[in-house]
Parts: structure tokens; sequence; C-alpha cells
């Protein structure tokens, strides 16, 4: 078979090391007993070990050149190999509803992309590993005070428990990448209700760590579109910090009082206020 020539514009960078394929091929032991969907397979490295597990496997690979390659190496495989954008599919359509690990060796360019659309389905997927760049993998893991926690930090540790599992240097990979990656594994953790509007929460969440220099009384002030809150709303202790000094909980308080100040707001505005800040 001719290799696949890895492709500059799809982010393709294709890990040679077979022993760490392996490895990252056995982080999806974590949840046993479910389907595995591989995103970006490639030439079907870690593909390889999948297959070998007591579990069916789909991937979905958005170059033809690749889906070509792996319908000849993987014949058995050819009926679950899906010639899509990732970033397009209904994921609920995958396995007939049923849920999944999700897993891969992700484009670098469009790794944040996958995992927000991880939490679109978040309850379809309770568990999703694989290979990303060092830098993300690191600020998805973050904790609070630190320079590395952030939109992302926040976003998918609310519903996953976030492991960095090992570095992998980059010259195991064709071509080799200009920065180190990383194996992580998120596992979906107990929260199913965050305890605030989510859609407000995120909008928050966004909003101040785009400032994140900034204290809090100053970032928050863009939620308000057109009205004010209360006297004294700016004035209280946790205006003072940055967003970064926050944990997940105050920040899930924050978005309440944000919420009850928006609600107040409408009144004084015809309804207005609140509309403007869900839509």
């Amino acid at each position: 078979m001719k290799s696949v020539k890895p492709k500059k514009n799809l982010g393709q960078h294709f890990l040679t090391d077979l022993s760490i394929a392996h490895r990252i091929a056995d982080t999806v032991d974590a949840c046993p007993d479910i389907p595995v969907l591989e995103i970006g397979p490639g030439m079907g490295v870690l593909t390889q070990y999948l297959v070998e597990k007591p579990r069916e496997v789909k991937a979905v690979e958005i170059d033809a050149e690749s889906v070509a390659y792996l319908y000849e190496k993987f014949p058995r495989l050819r009926e679950n190999i899906i010639g899509e954008d990732f970033l397009r599919m209904d994921l609920s359509q995958i396995f007939d509803g049923r849920q999944f690990v999700l897993t891969g060796n992700y484009p670098y360019d469009i790794s944040s992309q996958i995992f927000f659309k991880m939490l679109d389905y978040k309850d379809l997927i309770p568990c999703c590993t694989g290979m990303i760049q060092r830098e993300v993998a690191l600020r998805m893991a973050a904790a609070p005070g630190s320079k590395a926690y952030g939109i992302l930090s926040v976003l998918m540790q609310a519903w996953y428990d976030v492991e960095y599992l090992f570095t992998v240097d980059e010259n195991v990979f064709n071509p080799p990448p200009k920065v180190k990656s990383a194996v992580i594994r998120m596992t979906r953790n107990d929260v199913t209700d965050l305890g605030c509007d989510e859609r407000l929460f995120k909008r928050l969440v966004k909003a101040v760590f785009n400032q994140r220099r900034k204290m809090l009384r100053v970032s928050l002030r863009q939620l308000f579109n057109t009205g004010k809150p209360a006297d004294g709303f700016y004035e209280q202790d946790i205006m003072t910090k940055r967003p970064e000094q926050l944990s997940i909980p105050q920040l899930v308080g924050l978005t309440n009082m944000v919420a009850e100040q928006l609600e107040l707001a409408s009144f004084a505005n015809g309804g207005r206020e609140r509309s403007d800040v869900r839509s």
C-alpha cells in the first residue's frame, strides 16, 4: 500500500512510534464495554490497536486519501470508516444513541473545537482520551490560580475530570510538529446540573477570561448591555478578584449573582436586558 502524504492544510502529523500508539489505545480501557469513535485515524497507527479490543470501533476521517488507505488496510472495518467532517456530524446517530468513548490523535488546529463539540454531547460521551498539543493539554488540566487556567479549563472541568497522562516528543511524528504533544483522559464527573443558567455561565466565563488581567468589576460590565446592576454590586469583595482566582463553584455562584441582576435590569428595561444577554 502506498503511504498517505501528510497534508499541512489538515494539520496532519502521523505518529510513527508504535509503542506510544499502543499506550494511547489502552487509555480507552477506562470506559470498558462501550463503543469507540476515533477521530482522524490517518494511516491507522492507533486504529490497529483499537480494533484488537473486544468492542465496536468506528473512525471518522475527512481526508479522502486516508479513507482509501484505511479501506485497504482494514477491510473488515470498511463499513465503520466514516469519510466525513467530525465537526459537522450528528454524534447521536453514530452508535444509534448509545454512549461511546472518543479518542484520537487530534488535529492541533481544531482540537478545541472538537472538545467544545464533545460538550454538546456530554451525556453520550462518558470518556474522551487521546493526544493533543501539550499547551492545550496543560490548559485543560490547569487548576485555579495558574496562568494556564482559562476558558478551556473551566468549561471542560465543569463536566469532566481531566487527567494529563504523559508527554510525547516531537521526533515521533511525520512530519515532526514544532511543539510537544501530550496524552490526556477526560472522564465525566457526577455533575448533571451546574446549578445556574448554562448559557449565561458560558458567556460569563468567556467574557471575564477574555479580559483576564482585569478585575471582575471591570470585565463583568460587558454583560449588562443597556442597564446596570443594583448599587453595591461591584463593591462586593469578589469583584476585586481576577477570573483565574475563581474555582468553578465560585464561577457558578457569580453566574447566579449576575443572573439575579439581569432579572432586575430586565424589569427596568421592559424585558430587553435579559433577552439581549441570553441571545
